[in-house]
């Protein structure tokens, strides 16, 4: 995520998102394709800063689980990340805000990926489902958009390993870190259930709904 000071963000007012919509804590995979038009419609880019402190907007955040088989991509937080509330915390999410020159979520998300990780490859992204929690103070400012994308095998590193380290690890070792885990982690974590199956089995949605 870049930290000038001056950067724009996507947002969309949290009354266009959620009217009509009953509120939800973690992923939502079915009946989003409203919402989803929603946010490719009544956005706009606002000042970042402006973003993070009006409770009155969600900032859309697309929201990779990169997969290899049963093991998930996990990541640390270091210190020298730009928002302080994710220090020392563990991830399984790739990606950040939607930036003026994305065309969409795929998009800015194809730039995070290009931008956090250093690969070989670029997967394709599968839409699985929308995150969200009111309930911490990250979340109150965010709306995620789970996808998730399959390494199958291709190596993988972090780009900026001053402000992240990360591996692949096998769902139960990905767990063993659930305490320590942001709250959108936790929650896709949730999602994704038992290491009896490959997680992104677990994580698609039983109706899909594809999503630009």
């Amino acid at each position: 995520m870049r930290e000038d000071a001056q950067e724009l963000v996507y947002a969309v007012p949290r009354e266009t998102l959620f009217d009509g919509v009953a509120a939800w804590r973690g992923v939502r995979r079915e009946e989003v394709a409203e919402i989803l038009r929603r946010v490719d419609e009544a956005g706009t880019y606002v000042p970042r800063a402006e973003a993070e402190k009006d409770r009155t907007l969600k900032q859309i955040i697309p929201y990779l689980v990169l997969c290899d088989g049963g093991r998930i991509f996990l990541m640390k937080r270091t210190r020298a990340g730009g928002d302080a509330r994710l220090h020392d915390h563990y991830t399984i999410g790739i990606g950040g805000h939607l930036n003026p020159g994305d065309d969409s979520a795929l998009s800015g998300l194809e730039r995070e990926w290009r931008e956090e990780l250093e690969a070989g490859f670029v997967p394709p992204f599968e839409f699985v489902g929308l995150l969200n929690d009111d309930t911490v103070d990250v979340g109150v400012h965010h709306l995620g958009l789970v996808y998730l994308a399959e390494a199958s095998g291709r190596p993988v590193g972090v780009r900026e390993t001053d402000k992240l380290s990360g591996s692949f690890e096998r769902i139960e070792v990905v767990r063993a870190a659930y305490d320590l885990m942001e709250t959108w982690s936790q929650l896709v974590l949730d999602a994704i259930g038992g290491p009896d199956s490959g997680p992104g089995d677990k994580l698609r949605p039983p109706g899909k709904e594809d999503h630009r």
